[in-house]
């Protein structure tokens, strides 16, 4: 059923979840365009810390910053989604949505793919806002003035997405917005909801938050053997919803595919990151799901309603990115028998090492992968194999890669019979969290035609 279908006086939309997260595969997106009978297909690709990381790739590169699976993304789906009238929006536009929406439409030209109108949101980058000033933080002790932020990123709402789509766009890019907005902002559009209906707002956010991680609804990250089987992971389908005008909605997958959505998978998604059931504040509402009712009523269908809204906060959430020192890390192998001794010498080697040297580093890590790096427990018997690890974070480069170093000599000043040494440094970006009034925070839309 097309959106054209739909405003002619049939009710309902059909809206598809393309990806849960960036590296999220992109088959299952095609086959919901395919087979999907969609009127929207949205990607969620970006993450708490992977706007700051954008941020900091746009810093070298101007025209970077946006996800960088996005032109492959595009090339797999444009064709058939035009081609059905499917509208696309995602967050992939991450640091930069305007390098973002240049980046599709020259993946549209390339594929002889014209008159598609994009739409980039605008506005969640704040760090103009915020400079020189200073906010408590909401996620740990401190305040703003204590970090050095290289991005800070409002969580925008799904009024900006109604608006572009009333504006004609096919496909919209956005930067930071909360992730159900991207699915409740086609609900806002389609069924003409406004600013302050908040139980209707509650009802999409619900259902938007239930579609947002993509095929962990539909059995991916849920499945335990044994325990909660889930069949045809190999080619799990992802979810799409049957929403009503009254923000009531039918989960369900296309027919065929892989997983499975069951009662359990939903219940496990509806709770997921969430702090507080009775109060899931989101930039447009606060949304009370401890109403909320999921109700199995086929196979692979599960029935959405009975969310209740209240008045949106006054603030808004920012993700603020800063630097925050280097990691060091070395791993290497033993296997055989004593293999757990081995490996046990070889950290207390490097941690004799890391003294001598007086390295100054921070938060020092010494784990045997598969006997108790994820602190499980005691284990009983030793293990054919592990991997000794060693990682410390330090304030520069030269000392985090001494870390690697040193795991790597352990090759002839170490225990005998190991091997696979790798090493890695990295440049660690945090993110901390502060509420700004959301009067500072001004959105706007750019379009351009491919």
């Amino acid at each position: 059923m097309s959106e054209t279908q739909s405003e002619m006086g049939m009710t309902g939309i059909r809206i598809g979840a393309g990806a849960g997260f960036a590296g999220d595969r992109i088959e299952p997106a095609v086959e919901l365009i395919e087979k999907g009978e969609l009127d929207y297909l949205c990607f969620e690709c970006l993450a708490e810390r992977t706007i700051a990381l954008a941020q900091l790739a746009r810093q070298h590169d101007p025209g970077a910053g946006y996800d960088p699976r996005l032109e492959k993304r595009m090339r797999a789906v444009l064709g058939p989604a035009m081609a059905k009238g499917v509208r696309i929006i995602s967050n992939m536009g991450a640091a930069n949505p305007l390098a973002a929406m240049q980046a599709a439409l020259g993946v549209a030209r390339d594929m002889g793919l014209t008159g598609i109108r994009m739409a980039a949101v605008l506005g969640d980058d704040v760090l103009s806002v915020i400079s020189g000033q200073d906010h408590t933080l909401i996620d740990r002790t401190g305040t703003l003035a204590q970090l050095a932020p290289i991005s800070a990123n409002a969580y925008l709402g799904a009024f900006p997405i109604a608006r572009a789509l009333a504006q004609g766009a096919q496909v919209i890019f956005t930067g930071r917005v909360c992730d159900p907005a991207l699915f409740l902002g086609p609900m806002i559009h389609a069924f003409g909801w406004g600013e302050q209906d908040w139980t209707l707002l509650a009802r999409g956010t619900a259902v938007g938050h239930l579609l947002e991680c993509a095929g962990q609804l539909t059995g991916g990250y849920f499945a335990d053997p044994g325990f909660k089987d889930v069949p045809g992971l190999a080619r799990l389908g992802f979810p799409l919803a049957e929403v009503s005008p009254d923000g009531h909605a039918v989960l369900t997958k296309v027919a065929g595919s892989g997983g499975r959505l069951s009662l359990a998978s939903a219940r496990e998604q509806a709770m997921y990151e969430i702090l507080d059931p009775a109060r899931y504040l989101q930039a447009d509402v606060v949304a009370d799901f401890t109403t909320l009712r999921l109700t199995e009523i086929g196979p692979d269908r599960i029935a959405v309603s009975g969310a209740r809204g209240l008045p949106r906060p006054e603030t808004l959430k920012v993700s603020v990115g800063y630097r925050d020192g280097f990691i060091g890390e070395g791993q290497i192998t033993y296997a055989g028998p004593g293999a757990v001794a081995r490996g046990q010498l070889a950290l207390d080697i490097v941690r004799e090492r890391i003294a001598m040297l007086g390295l100054p580093v921070e938060e020092v890590r010494y784990d045997l992968i598969g006997v108790n790096s994820a602190h499980v427990g005691a284990y009983h018997g030793d293990p054919a194999e592990v991997r000794a690890r060693v990682a410390a974070r330090a304030q520069d480069a030269a000392t985090a890669a001494e870390i690697g170093a040193e795991v790597e000599a352990l090759y002839l000043n170490g225990p005998s019979g190991g091997g696979g040494v790798t090493t890695s440094l990295r440049e660690v970006v945090a993110v901390a969290s502060i509420l700004i009034g959301r009067d500072v925070v001004q959105p706007s839309i750019v379009h351009e035609v491919s």
